[in-house]
């Protein structure tokens, strides 16, 4: 299979930041829209990816990882092989977060923010506070209804994503944004993680304090 490529910055950017259309559930498409997604996800280190991301302009996202115990697993090269069939296969689409609580921060980092120097990855890094608990409501792949909480890393990761659908990138709303190697934002990992500063609490008076 040939290995899929994501749209970055580097190649357009303009593309990343439209608004993504609302999904007609009985739109042909979207099945393979979703295979798409999955098969990138199973191809990458990544969390999980919006539909724009990919070139489907449609407000999708596909989840893959949102347990930092895998996540830190895959560190290592015994951790990778372990878990490089892991996958939470959720779908989520037209997400809209309802409510937001609590605060958290996290180094994010994003496949569609990296470029090449000097035939090295680069990646923007930021800082990005995000609610410790969203309320979500969204559709299934079978068009079902669904309201549910998200919380601790999960409730990031879906920010991070919802957040393409609307055309923004981790690097817009960062507090401090680095450019660095994924070797140097493992190590910054590492030595500040995800990190539960309140969870409970108006999210976006919180935010500001």
């Amino acid at each position: 299979m040939e290995k899929l490529k994501s749209i970055t910055i580097e190649n357009n950017e303009k593309y990343l930041r439209q608004i993504s259309k609302t999904v007609d559930i009985n739109d042909p498409e979207i099945h393979n829209n979703i295979v798409v997604l999955q098969d990138y996800c199973m191809q990458n280190d990544v969390m999980a990816m919006a539909g724009v991301q990919l070139g489907i302009p449609k407000r999708i996202v596909y989840v893959k990882n949102t347990n930092l115990e895998i996540l830190n697993k895959r560190l290592t090269d015994e951790g990778k092989e372990e878990t490089k069939d892991y996958n939470e296969a959720k779908v989520l689409i037209n997400p809209e977060i309802i409510s937001k609580d609590g605060l958290t921060t996290f180094w994010e980092a994003c496949a569609s923010c990296s470029w090449y120097e000097n035939g090295i990855e680069m990646w923007y890094t930021g800082k990005v506070k995000r609610p410790f608990k969203i309320r979500l409501k969204y559709l299934d792949l079978e068009g079902n209804y669904h309201e549910n909480e998200f919380e601790g890393f999960e409730a990031t990761v879906l920010c991070h994503e919802i957040d393409h659908l609307d055309g923004v990138l981790h690097k817009d709303i960062a507090d401090e944004v680095l450019v660095l190697t994924k070797e140097e934002r493992i190590e910054l990992r590492k030595k500040e993680g995800y990190t539960v500063i309140k969870k409970t609490g108006d999210y976006e008076q919180l935010k500001n304090a």
